[in-house]
């Protein structure tokens, strides 16, 4: 498992959600949670998307 951060550019490009899907999705619970980088700043642990998108194929090919 990876501890990498990653930052919202790179999670839309893994996910291929937009901005205002991954908030909501977030706020449902149906995305990972980001991390506090700091005051302005927030990621993602690059293994909570690879989880969550693995998650997304296997319940696609039900």
């Amino acid at each position: 498992m990876s501890n990498r951060i990653i930052r919202l550019p790179a999670v839309k490009d893994q996910t291929g959600l937009s901005r205002s899907s991954i908030y909501l999705r977030m706020s449902k619970g149906e995305f990972p949670q980001s991390i506090s980088l700091g005051d302005r700043a927030i990621g993602w642990l690059e293994s909570d998307i690879e989880q969550w998108l693995e998650q997304c194929i296997s319940a696609s090919k039900k």
